[in-house]
């Protein structure tokens, strides 16, 4: 056995290449595949402009439910005998709704794709929508959102969100609801959502041997019968930040861990500074040799593990640190965080801390694009967020080659420690007077 004393250095890069694209419209969508020589197995995904961001105050859910109906069978085919259809073809369904987009996602080995996502197009069109069927889905979302919500984190979750977002309507509330709104769903909402928002042509994704795969035959089955043009694209909400912080105490009594939510609102996925971002982040809180687990899991002892990120969509952004903490060492651990956050700001990243942060985003994309359905949501991200076709080409080169002074200036630029929200869910008889120096503090309302 031999040992090593000294961690070993990350290895040259090895290189990448994002397969090639290709874009189609016809029969009233639009088709765009990425080149996969010899892929047995072929991916796809019908884009929808039917994103949660569409659903009514006090329905949110209202698309997840809609989605998780969907292998409930058709308005030509029971449940079974759509079940069977899709087993018949080797293919799987994967239905799902984010802030940008409703996504029908279906894969089959490649000689049996047009038939597959006919059948996803068929679910996606015409689904059953059986009221019986429809109210069961929903119940059993409420019944997994209370199990949910009854453990820490969703409640301090739901408070900073709705700090960041407030005045933003559907962005304050949390991505699938809640209980009580995700309970409110009727079987109508549901019809109407469906109505409104999911019979137009969208956009069809595919990755898989293009040699092999008729895009004609493929847009023909993905938008047959549809109508529409696509919806106008809303411009981004914009980044507030206030210029002093502010605490949420969420209470949990009795609770041994304090659960952090800690963040403020940042610019949209398409921001230029998008790689400088991340890797600032990534220095920050974004990997286990960062900052921030260094110092309050490593060196303090106080977390398992904590991390920091940007999370984005089309229209907004966020920067969020995320841990939790042993009950006692709630205010060290708040301060201690605070102090990592504003030495990323002010003193920016070192060339040695960065050089890991590169290889690692840049050897995380690589290992990331390996399957089909990593590729085809490679390309989704490309319509959602106006990216260029030769997008992934370049941002691997972006993630080598940028500079500590690049890495620094975006972590000015896109922190704020003053301007944070501080969310501490936990027993609130025990952490209050130990919060009280973070910023005005007030007790959530959720």
């Amino acid at each position: 056995m031999t040992l090593i004393t000294e961690r070993p250095n990350p290895g040259a890069a090895r290189p990448y290449a994002f397969p090639a694209v290709r874009r189609l419209e016809k029969h009233g969508g639009i088709v765009i595949a990425a080149h996969l020589p010899g892929q047995i197995l072929a991916s796809s995904v019908l884009l929808l402009d039917a994103s949660a961001a569409r659903e009514s105050e006090g329905r949110e859910g209202t698309a997840t439910v809609l989605a998780k109906s969907l292998e409930e069978g058709t308005k030509t085919r029971d449940s079974a005998a759509y079940a069977l259809a899709l087993e018949g073809l080797g293919a799987e369904l994967s239905p799902s709704v984010d802030w940008d987009t409703f996504r029908v996602g279906v894969s089959a080995p490649v000689p049996m794709l047009t038939d597959a996502v006919r059948l996803a197009a068929e679910a996606a069109r015409t689904p059953r929508l059986d009221p019986s069927d429809v109210a069961r889905v929903r119940d059993d979302e409420v019944t997994a959102l209370r199990m949910d919500w009854a453990q820490p984190g969703p409640r301090a979750d739901a408070s900073l969100r709705k700090d960041l977002f407030g005045p933003d309507g559907r962005y304050s509330r949390p991505l699938h609801g809640d209980p009580a709104s995700v309970a409110a769903v009727t079987v109508e909402d549901v019809l109407a959502f469906h109505e409104a928002w999911m019979l137009r042509p969208g956009v069809l994704l595919v990755a898989g041997d293009l040699d092999a795969l008729d895009l004609d035959a493929l847009a023909e089955a993905a938008f047959a019968g549809t109508s529409g043009d696509p919806l106008p694209l809303e411009g981004p909400l914009g980044v507030p930040v206030p210029d002093r912080r502010r605490t949420i105490l969420v209470d949990r009594p009795g609770s041994v861990q304090s659960t952090l939510r800690i963040g403020h609102r940042s610019p949209e996925r398409a921001t230029p500074d998008y790689v400088a971002m991340t890797l600032a982040a990534t220095v920050l809180g974004g990997a286990f040799t960062s900052r921030l687990n260094h110092l309050i899991r490593e060196v303090k002892g106080y977390t398992y593990g904590i991390r920091g990120s940007y999370g984005m969509t089309r229209r907004a952004g966020r920067f969020e640190v995320a841990a939790g903490v042993q009950t006692a060492v709630t205010g060290p651990a708040v301060a201690d965080t605070l102090g990592e956050i504003r030495r990323t700001q002010e003193e920016g990243v070192t060339e040695a801390e960065l050089e890991v942060a590169r290889s690692w985003r840049a050897g995380q994309l690589s290992v990331e694009m390996q399957t089909p359905g990593a590729i085809a949501g490679a390309l989704a991200s490309l319509v959602v967020h106006g990216l260029p076709d030769d997008y992934y080409v370049t941002l691997r080169r972006e993630y080598l080659e940028a500079s500590v002074e690049q890495v620094s200036e975006a972590a000015a630029r896109h922190l704020s420690v003053d301007g944070l929200t501080l969310v501490v869910e936990g027993d609130a008889a025990t952490i209050r007077d130990d919060l009280a120096e973070f910023g005005d503090l007030v007790d959530s309302e959720i």
